[in-house]
């Protein structure tokens, strides 16, 4: 075999996550984790959901390719984008080796409503995936980890709220992500007492609750403990 046709083949694809609610149950369900899957129309695994991604082009960086993928098949464009990991086992692609840089992102409810949904596009629970093309139930789990492992000690939540947001909804994140409930009064100490967060003069209002206070993050702060979500190909 030509030596040049033996090198392996780059790919990137992307894990996006979001929280949103079954819409397809007829009773009211609390938000969990969400991605969007693509379903392939080749072999190989024809017909298998994967994750959206793509070969890397000759002149085009891992970022690039990564928002151009994404922009293609699901019409996303988030604002946070950072490279999780590189998975190339040997054997986890049929017939030519594949290398996969995979990033990750996470993406406020309401953007994730504009994604492009249908046939080939379609919203499914992290945590009730099908059997998924290549490795990709692999690399959802990793991303799945990683993320309940930093919520708690970093700013990544950030990712999943608007600019400014109540604590209540900081703390509802919080839950979802690391799936158990947290004391209101501990949360609400805890916050406060940490620099990470700046209150605002807005409030919220709605419902039977009394009007909550605003509070943004401290921009001054790193999003995550790694550093900050990045869009860059490092």
């Amino acid at each position: 075999m030509d030596v040049e046709d033996d090198r392996p083949e780059i790919a990137v694809s992307t894990v996006i996550f979001a929280l949103r609610t079954n819409e397809r149950t007829s009773t009211p369900q609390p938000p969990t984790i969400w991605l969007p899957l693509v379903c392939r129309v080749r072999d190989p695994y024809d017909g298998s959901w994967a994750l959206p991604g793509g070969p890397l082009r000759a002149r085009e960086g891992l970022a690039d390719a990564a928002r151009r993928t994404l922009h293609e098949t699901t019409g996303l464009t988030p604002k946070y984008l950072e490279q999780l990991y590189a998975f190339g086992d040997v054997d986890r692609s049929p017939g030519r080796r594949v290398v996969s840089i995979v990033y990750w992102a996470m993406v406020e409810s309401e953007e994730a409503q504009r994604a492009k949904v249908g046939q080939n596009v379609r919203w499914l629970s992290a945590d009730r995936l099908p059997r998924l093309a290549f490795d990709h139930n692999l690399i959802v789990s990793y991303a799945l980890w990683r993320l309940r492992n930093k919520v708690e000690h970093s700013r990544i939540a950030h990712a999943f709220l608007g600019e400014t947001f109540t604590l209540r909804e900081l703390r509802e994140v919080h839950e979802v992500v690391r799936q158990k409930g947290l004391d209101p009064a501990n949360f609400r100490r805890q916050m406060e007492a940490s620099d990470a967060l700046v209150p605002t003069d807005g409030t919220r209002t709605g419902g039977r609750h009394r009007p909550a206070r605003l509070y943004r993050y401290n921009h001054a702060i790193e999003l995550v403990d790694s550093g900050p979500l990045s869009t860059s190909s490092g």
